[in-house]
């Protein structure tokens, strides 16, 4: 016997069987009801007022975690009613390694296209922004699948996404190309250890323009590769430009046996014949006239799966830079002196975008091995041999008796000096 919720009168029920029919005792009996013919209707199993909640997981959990999906898919069909079918075995067990992936040791050997998967459903979740174990989590999926995860990250003005996401971004492994440019670093900044460590050795572009590096930083910069011959082996394309660095920096960029690019522009540096010479006998590198597509700095864009991720860094750290709207002292006074608008349009400035017109140019590349033409930017080196340099000298000494217009050193002006009248210049 069932019973369900109904509201309840002062005696119990009493059923009693007639004739094979069970009826109750204290109800009104319609006519209708009375006939022997009618079939009885079933017992219902539920009230009419009877519904199911679906759920997953507790309040306590949901509150402080990120609420856990379904694993059912709810579906309507044409007439308006709610259909609904349980996801497959793969979906479901893909969403619980999402949701505990901090605790995966290692997906060395797992398939890729299985592995991309699996991180698009745990940055569904967040889980790479949890700063307790967002970096662990991104480690594992470096570790195994390197410039799959990021290739290239470019974080060009971002200095505080640098300081505040430091550790997650020493997790990415393998990055082919990183941008620094004007992220305010320093001589003494912890990224700089960073990018001659082994995790780095692979990277191909950098640059470091802006960053207020002098000789001593570059100096540290470098040790690990010039001492140990660790760190930044594959490097091909290096900017310093707008750096307070001298000639004597570019001593210490000799430990870069495949450097092609070197961009030098904006720097307390001359193009003199002296810096020619050093980078031509150390490196290879000549100046180039026009500038050099690999230093377009458009070119820089994150990519990869991660590529989301820096996103959201981007955007946490443009909320957290944004005044509170319930804190403007002195509203007035504020908007009186200008101070209120000046800030407010700094906050709208989008990040700066060089494009490279600098008013002192000085970019170096590797020519072709089999190119003997002489650079077009290289037009202050002289081109003369110096066989042709010892004849001007005889023709000078022989009329040099009939002729008395004009000092030694004007004559000499007319045409460029050679390399051998610049080394005895230089030794006064």
């Amino acid at each position: 016997m069932f019973s369900s919720e109904q509201p309840h009168n002062d005696s119990e029920p009493v059923y009693v069987r007639e004739n094979g029919i069970l009826r109750r005792v204290n109800e009104a009996v319609h006519a209708e009801e009375a006939s022997p013919y009618r079939r009885p209707n079933p017992p219902r199993l539920f009230g009419r007022a009877f519904s199911v909640e679906l759920c997953i997981e507790n309040r306590a959990q949901a509150s402080t975690h990120t609420k856990r999906k379904e694993h059912f898919v709810f579906t309507y069909n044409k007439e308006g009613s709610l259909r609904y079918s349980v996801k497959s075995l793969f979906n479901i067990s893909l969403l619980f390694i999402a949701e505990n992936v901090q605790y995966i040791d290692s997906l060395i050997g797992f398939p890729e296209q299985m592995a991309e998967r699996l991180f698009r459903a745990a940055e569904a979740k967040q889980k790479f922004s949890d700063s307790e174990y967002g970096p662990r989590a991104l480690q594992v999926f470096s570790e195994a699948y390197g410039n799959l995860v990021l290739k290239s990250l470019c974080l060009r003005n971002r200095f505080l996404m640098v300081s505040e996401k430091l550790e997650e971004i020493k997790v990415f492994h393998n990055l082919h190309c990183l941008d620094l440019f004007g992220c305010k670093l320093g001589d003494n900044h912890e990224v700089l250890q960073h990018l001659t460590s082994e995790t780095l050795s692979s990277l191909v572009q950098l640059s470091l323009g802006d960053n207020h590096l002098s000789n001593r930083g570059l100096q540290k910069l470098t040790a690990p590769a010039r001492v140990m011959k660790r760190g930044l082996g594959n490097l091909q394309l290096l900017d310093l430009s707008c750096n307070p660095i001298s000639e004597q920096a570019v001593g210490y960029l000799s430990c870069f046996p495949k450097l092609r690019g070197l961009d030098i522009s904006e720097t307390k540096m001359e193009l003199s014949t002296s810096l020619h010479r050093i980078l031509q006998n150390n490196l290879g590198l000549v100046c180039s006239e026009a500038p050099l597509q690999d230093f377009c700095h458009s070119h820089c864009k994150t990519q990869g799966w991660a590529d989301q991720i820096v996103n959201q860094w981007e955007i946490h750290m443009a909320e957290i830079a944004k005044p509170k709207k319930d804190v403007q002292p002195r509203t007035e006074a504020l908007r009186f002196y200008g101070r209120h608008k000046f800030v407010q349009e700094t906050l709208k400035v989008p990040p700066l975008v060089f494009d490279n017109t600098y008013s002192k140019r000085m970019q170096f590349y590797k020519p072709a091995p089999n190119n003997q033409v002489q650079p077009k930017g290289n037009t202050s080196r002289p081109t003369k041999s110096v066989p042709q340099n010892k004849r001007k000298r005889i023709l000078d000494s022989t009329t040099e008796g009939n002729s008395d217009s004009g000092p030694p050193e004007k004559r000499a002006a007319s045409e460029p000096l050679s390399v051998e009248d610049w080394d005895l210049l230089n030794t006064y």
